[in-house]
């Protein structure tokens, strides 16, 4: 052959797709340009469309904030609730009121009311005065306020605090603000200095010195002269006001006239009646109603009236002065439909007969017979001459082959296979525990969280006695936290019935526990929901749903309405009428299934200023949200990895712990404010702060003790532990349990040694003699039905 040739194949023609495309090359350049089909085109498309969607929802901000700025600022907007605060005791809020008032007020030397219309600055307002260490008309303010503006006084220093301007009550108070949830703040300074170097030298160190103190968007005005506040007013006049989001999720009302009209069927009842302006969301007349304080009502009538203080220019203003008209002017009125109502309903009314026993089924008979069979050709080892009749009431042993539990302890406890626990004393092998036994039981069942504090209940006790009882809850509490859970072993009592309620966990973590297995008489009080969060859904939905509507028996937002509050007792009326005059009444609707009594979880934490300990089931007044009422709580540890959570009996400062009460449904999120009265007639202190975290009577909160022995005799993995228990029964009782050391030993009781409580334990190491022997039982613990609802009702 000759030379090597490559042999060169025909290109594909792959790149000629189209007619226009395969004769491109014959086209001019020109024309190129027109024919073919931009890659850019496509990207232009999605960036059109990306574009259009970004103008849309710009527009759409601005629609929002354009009609919240009209809502807030405009003629038919309710009055803005401006709230002072003293920063110390030292500030004089009331020349700061006056001035403030005249500013907007069109009248001469007489009495400004506190709500005042400008014609000015065309805006309404409600000035209110926080009165300096009252904490309660503080909060309820703070709840209502549109602004807090902060008073500070350059001529005041406070030593005894971290700010030179800011008193340990108004530090207090700012902790409790930000806890319920800041609305617009501003900070207006008084007392500067005439000379204008140390004016400016005054006003830097003030809000160096407060900055720190309050949000990044707080702005500081000095506020000593009319123009400095015409200053001031100008800007809150355009300012933007937010608000904390739990307030927008419920309508409400702030109660400027509180009146009361006898009921005609029930003289201990009346129908309260509460003028003011509804707030945030329309409230239909077929829902319920919370007073502050007072509890859960119905409502029978809802009244629109003619609003007081109409934002009216000087013109009209001036020609409407001779034609003030002082009663209230009725323009409609709404009367609830009884098909439609929402049912004032608290607890559930259980059913007696729900647990009876009814007459068994053909199947369940079939198969009683059957077992019944299977028992007969069982075979047994009795007595020689036992009857028939007294073999059965012989009770045979079937774990003797299977278990390490000896022939004389077939009544003590049993751990599950399934390694949740052994079953509980109530219901199988407590045949040795007669009534006399159940009642002793009982008796010395572990209760020593359950009793109640005697500051709370004993009111006739003496100064000693308290002081007494006071000091041996602050040494349980320092018992508590050096040594948690570890309890002793009564001597006069046997373990196995002052520890009847409680049963030992394999693991904490895996081990299963019934949610439903032996509930408190309580649980039959309360409801629960299937799925929290989907009810939660469609309640919201249900709510905006009805908001834009624009329903008959809806009174709209901004409206100046008076509510007639059915069947409220006489005494809570005349309390109201009183507490009205320092404290702001709110009256807030209520969603659906809210006045239901179920189990409600709080995230909560111990306040910073409170020092004293905090008990598991002392009542505490829970300020959550708009509503107030009392509840009796058990803390516990928060366990993400678990369906089971430790029980803490005193609530220590600087951590977080959860506490589940009874107490009304209210939906999250919203703030946890829990305040506690030291001493009777002492004003309440603020204890612990937190959020609402979630309803759910199913979880598991168990309370755990340890029993405590110290090894004797010591002999490689054997030990001789005593003084856990005190006598051999008791051993033989708890023998199923592990028991483990502080030193990281696990191990098992063997067997009881001697006739005084000592046993031998098997440990998977060698337990050193100085070492403490422990063993951890546990039993699900609940929270304490409150005696006493609502403060208002207790006062």
């Amino acid at each position: 052959m000759g030379g090597s040739r490559v042999q060169v194949n025909k290109t594909h023609k792959s790149r000629f797709s189209s007619k226009s495309t395969r004769n491109l090359h014959k086209t001019s350049l020109k024309d190129k340009s027109r024919i073919a089909k931009s890659e850019r085109n496509v990207a232009k498309g999605a960036r059109a469309a990306r574009v259009q969607r970004n103008k849309m929802l710009r527009d759409q901000k601005r629609a929002t904030l354009l009609n919240e700025k009209r809502a807030s600022s405009g003629s038919a907007s309710p009055p803005r609730v401006v709230v002072l605060f003293g920063l110390c005791a030292s500030v004089n809020l009331n020349s700061v009121t006056e001035d403030l008032l005249r500013l907007l007020s069109s009248e001469g030397n007489g009495a400004v009311p506190s709500t005042v219309c400008s014609s000015e600055y065309r805006l309404r307002a409600t000035v209110l005065q926080a009165p300096h260490g009252d904490l309660s008309a503080c909060m309820e303010m703070a709840k209502v306020a549109d602004l807090i503006a902060f008073v500070a006084s350059v001529s005041s220093f406070c030593e005894d605090s971290t700010s030179y301007y800011i008193d340990s009550f108004g530090s207090q108070c700012l902790s409790v603000f930000r806890s319920l949830g800041l609305p617009s703040t501003t900070v207006l300074i008084r007392d500067l200095p005439t000379d204008l170097k140390k004016r400016q030298e005054s006003k830097k160190l003030c809000i160096s010195d407060l900055a720190s103190e309050f949000p990044e968007d707080c702005k500081f005005y000095p506020a000593d002269t009319k123009d400095e506040l015409h200053k001031f007013m100008w800007l809150f006049k355009e300012q933007r006001l937010t608000v904390p989001h739990w307030r927008n999720q419920r309508p409400y009302l702030m109660a400027q006239k509180v009146d009361m009209v006898a009921d005609d069927c029930d003289s201990a009842k009346c129908t309260l009646l509460l003028n003011g302006y509804l707030r945030a969301h329309s409230l239909s007349v077929n829902q319920l109603v919370h007073v502050s304080g007072a509890g859960d009502f119905q409502l029978s009538k809802i009244e629109i009236l003619k609003d007081p203080f109409p934002l009216k220019s000087r013109k009209e203003q001036d020609a409407m002065e001779s034609d003030e008209i002082h009663d209230a002017e009725v323009i409609r009125s709404l009367a609830p439909d009884p098909s439609k109502q929402e049912p004032l309903l608290v607890e559930n009314v259980p059913d007696p007969l729900a647990g009876e026993q009814t007459w068994p089924t053909e199947a369940e008979m079939a198969e009683a017979d059957q077992n019944q069979k299977e028992k007969k050709l069982k075979k047994r080892a009795l007595p020689r001459g036992t009857s028939e009749y007294q073999a059965a009431w012989i009770v045979d042993d079937t774990d003797e082959d299977d278990s390490d539990i000896d022939d004389d302890a077939d009544d003590g406890m049993v751990l599950d296979q399934e390694e949740s626990g052994f079953a509980g004393q109530e219901k199988t092998n407590n045949s040795d525990l007669d009534d006399d036994q159940a009642s002793l039981s009982f008796k010395y069942s572990d209760d020593e969280t359950e009793n109640d504090s005697v500051m709370m209940e004993g009111e006739n006790l003496s100064r000693e006695q308290i002081e007494d009882e006071i000091r041996k809850i602050k040494e349980a509490h320092a018992e508590d936290e050096e040594f948690p859970d570890e309890v002793d072993t009564p001597l006069d009592v046997p373990a196995r019935k002052r520890f009847a309620k409680y049963r030992g966990l394999k693991s904490f973590r895996t081990s299963s526990w019934d949610p439903k297995e032996s509930l408190p008489p309580e649980y039959a009080r309360i409801f629960a929901f299937d799925n929290l969060a989907r009810t939660q859904k469609h309640v919201f939905a249900k709510s905006l749903e009805m908001e834009q509507e624009d329903r008959e028996d809806c009174v709209p937002a901004s409206s100046f309405v008076r509510l007639h509050i059915k069947e409220v007792p006489v005494t809570v009326a005349y309390r109201l009428q009183e507490l009205v005059k320092t404290v702001p009444l709110v009256a807030s609707g209520l969603l659906q299934h809210e006045s239901k009594m179920s189990v409600l979880h709080f995230s909560i934490k111990k306040h910073d200023t409170y020092n004293a300990p905090i008990k598991a089931k002392e009542e505490l007044v829970f300020h959550v949200g708009f509503r107030q009422f009392i509840a009796r709580p058990i803390f516990s540890s928060d366990n993400f990895n678990s369906d089971k959570h430790k029980m803490e009996r005193f609530l220590h400062a600087g951590r977080f712990s959860v506490a589940s009460i009874y107490a009304p449904i209210s939906f999250p999120p919203l703030p946890l404010i829990a305040l506690k009265s030291a001493e009777a007639g002492a004003p309440p202190a603020v204890a612990a702060v937190g959020s609402l975290r979630s309803i759910d009577p199913d979880r598991i909160i168990l309370k755990k003790i340890i029993l405590t022995g110290y090894p004797q005799r010591v002999s490689k993995l054997k030990a001789s532990v005593r003084y856990m228990f005190h006598n051999p029964e008791d051993v033989r009782w708890f023998k199923p349990v592990e028991v483990w050391t502080k030193n990281g030993r696990r191990g098992r009781v063997k067997e009881p040694v001697g006739t005084h409580g000592a046993m031998k334990c098997v440990f998977n190491g060698v337990p050193q003699q100085h070492d403490t022997v422990c063993m951890s039982l546990y039993k699900r613990a609940y929270p304490k039905w409150p005696e006493h609802r609502f403060p208002v009702l207790d006062a």
